[in-house]
């Protein structure tokens, strides 16, 4: 099954426009799909591709809806889709969000994405073909998941780490996670949330 979505959690609003506020994202500029290693991000003005991936029940789409909302409120214009096969919990679930100056389809083609965030390490070959030339994974083994307070919070804590990548302002990231969690889940999950930030510069 597959929906596409404009930024948020209403799925049936038209497409939002929103203008570059001066925020911007950035990509690797690499000959070969990598892992994260921590390096300064690079600025860019083209539209970031970001696939997050893995099982359902894992956080996925709310890694992605947080994701989408961050781009959103920094002023990007932003657009999000899922794909995913079995509804229930543990089939495989991927989600595309993309973000830039203008973004014309949710939709990120086999190949061109410019991060993948796997939550689950048998998704990582599973869903590797996304990466374009180049790439950046960001696989779980990034993350120790006996240093999260709840093991739940493993999606935002990849969400950490692909923030180092990101020429996002932090408040933006923060704001975004409380927005879209319960607010007894916001100590925990913003704790997470810089675990994977402080991850990233192991």
């Amino acid at each position: 099954m597959s929906s596409q979505t404009n930024r948020t959690r209403n799925t049936g609003v038209s497409p939002v426009r929103i203008r570059n506020t001066g925020v911007s994202p950035v990509r690797k500029h690499r000959k070969q799909s990598t892992e994260f290693t921590g390096e300064t991000p690079v600025l860019r003005t083209a539209v970031t591709n970001v696939v997050i991936a893995g099982l359902g029940g894992q956080g996925v789409l709310k890694a992605s809806d947080i994701l989408a909302e961050v781009a959103f409120r920094a002023g990007l214009d932003t657009k999000k889709s899922e794909i995913h096969g079995m509804s229930q919990r543990g089939g495989s679930v991927a989600s595309d969000v993309r973000f830039g100056k203008n973004v014309l389809s949710p939709m990120i083609p086999s190949g061109r994405a410019d991060f993948l965030v796997v939550l689950d390490g048998e998704q990582v070959d599973v869903n590797r073909h996304v990466l374009r030339e180049g790439g950046v994974l960001i696989g779980p083994d990034k993350i120790d998941v006996n240093a999260l307070g709840n093991r739940r919070s493993l999606n935002v804590a990849m969400l950490g780490i692909l923030s180092n990548h990101l020429e996002i302002d932090l408040p933006f990231w923060l704001d975004s996670i409380k927005a879209n969690l319960p607010e007894k889940l916001h100590d925990a999950n913003i704790e997470a949330f810089e675990t994977g930030r402080n991850a990233a510069g192991d």
